[in-house]
């Protein structure tokens, strides 16, 4: 398959979805940039971690309609929305991660590898970046409705670990 498909027609070449994504990934990392290099990374990290707690919250509440709309009946199921947040904002294609119940009731996200962090690499830009990792994770569980009592990271690819991994308590269990 070639990076074109055409229109109906046969003669107008169009991008592919996967394209247009890589091109809005290009722009990120070069808006990123842009805001570092003018007002620093403090500034950039801050808005991307906002922009991206935005997003996050709108996915948990998309995810918790799909899910009935009502509270998670126990922390297995809310590990699964987890999941499925995971999978809505980064699909399984661009990472290599998931999430598992521990015993004393933290929720923990995995990732071996994710697409965000390559590209800000490639970038140039892993220097002064800050994953907004429990930002995102703060906006899921505000869309789905969930209170967290925990919420860090306590290893990142970033930072040259094997994998991130993050870990969330829920507030009395599932909300």
């Amino acid at each position: 398959m070639t990076a074109l498909d055409h229109t109906s027609h046969g003669t107008s070449p169009r991008p592919r979805t996967l394209d247009v994504y890589r091109q809005w990934w290009l722009h990120d990392a070069r808006w990123y940039q842009g805001v570092a290099k003018r007002f620093g990374h403090d500034v950039a990290n801050e808005i991307n971690a906002e922009a991206l707690r935005y997003v996050a919250v709108q996915v948990g509440k998309r995810i918790r309609r799909q899910f009935g709309g009502k509270p998670a009946a126990d922390l297995e199921e809310l590990r699964r929305r987890y999941d499925a947040c995971s999978e809505w904002m980064f699909p399984n294609e661009l990472r290599d991660g998931g999430t598992a119940v521990l015993p004393d009731g933290d929720i923990e996200l995995t990732m071996r590898q994710n697409f965000a962090v390559t590209m800000v690499r490639m970038a140039g830009s892993l220097d002064g970046y800050e994953c907004p990792c429990t930002d995102i994770h703060a906006g899921w569980s505000e869309g789905l409705g969930v209170e967290l009592t925990r919420n860090c990271a306590t290893a990142c690819l970033r930072d040259g670990d094997p994998a991130c991994r993050l870990l969330m308590r829920a507030q009395g269990g599932p909300a």
